[in-house]
């Protein structure tokens, strides 16, 4: 982070998307919150601590308890950033217009700052068709494809097909899976790259917070390895939307603007990558899981 790069109140880094749209660049991820009622609290806990970023998904079922906490937390609407994803089953030109209406009307929102396709399966091009639409009516600010790291031919298709280019990816990022490949093709494009699992996920067990090196620079900052990780996003570049619900982790997580990362342990850092994901679902599973998720 520079000293001219702008930033939230709470010293949280802004980007200018491709779009000429600013993001910032850390939020929460409100994947497997377990309830609307735990989001909302989630999300009022996040605010108060200074997020001004929420990352959700109709596929999460929480969409109604991230809205809920906007309208609770007194913070003008324009000052948070909210991200949500479409579901396979709302893919298709026409149809997308709708799903995009109902989200909406769940979040109780005017717009939508962030709109992502979750999935690479299905009538994706349709549904970015009606994304674009959306742009145009004003109801989405920016647009973004999740999970379009599964090969060459999803990327290549929505990069054809667009008219509108992705501003963000999101993708699984953490030290063990720096996912160099698909950065590269994301500068290529000007795309912003955005970490889901920063931390490892649960798949992971800890791996992460584990390592002798992260722990040892840890040490060295007084922080948490979480908070070690977690800069280490910002510093690369990427955006971040760790998930919580134990409101001292929410609280922890975004401690991490009063302290910098020398070379030397960025280094120590990249040098972990073993391009090591921990979310291994083959394809087929991940089809099977959109196939029987028809929301």
């Amino acid at each position: 982070m520079n000293a001219q790069e702008k930033t939230t109140t709470a010293g949280v880094p802004l980007v200018t998307l491709n779009n000429g749209v600013e993001m910032p660049r850390f939020g929460l991820g409100t994947f497997l919150q377990g309830s609307n009622e735990i989001c909302r609290q989630s999300c009022l806990t996040a605010l108060k601590a200074g997020y001004r970023h929420i990352d959700t998904a109709h596929a999460y079922n929480d969409e109604e308890g991230v809205g809920q906490a906007v309208k609770e937390s007194g913070i003008p609407r324009e000052e948070i950033w909210i991200t949500s994803k479409l579901w396979p089953n709302e893919y298709g030109e026409g149809k997308t217009l709708k799903a995009i209406d109902d989200m909406l009307k769940r979040l109780q929102l005017d717009y939508i700052d962030l709109l992502y396709v979750h999935q690479p399966f299905g009538d994706f091009v349709g549904a970015w068709k009606d994304m674009e639409k959306a742009v145009k009516m004003g109801k989405v600010r920016a647009l973004g494809i999740s999970n379009f790291d599964a090969n060459d031919e999803v990327w290549n298709t929505i990069m054809d097909s667009a008219t509108i280019k992705p501003a963000v990816l999101q993708i699984e990022c953490h030290p063990y899976a720096q996912r160099l490949e698909m950065r590269k093709k994301a500068a290529k494009e000007g795309i912003q790259v955005e970490c889901w699992f920063p931390l490892g996920g649960a798949m992971s067990n800890g791996a992460l917070f584990k390592d002798p090196v992260i722990r040892k620079i840890a040490e060295a900052h007084g922080k948490s390895p979480a908070q070690i990780i977690l800069r280490w996003h910002i510093q690369e570049g990427f955006s971040v939307i760790p998930g919580a619900t134990n409101p001292d982790y929410i609280k922890e997580n975004i401690q991490i603007f009063d302290f910098a990362l020398t070379d030397e342990e960025m280094q120590q850092m990249r040098s972990l990558n073993k391009e090591q994901r921990f979310f291994t679902m083959p394809e087929e599973g991940v089809r099977r899981m959109v196939r029987e998720n028809n929301l």
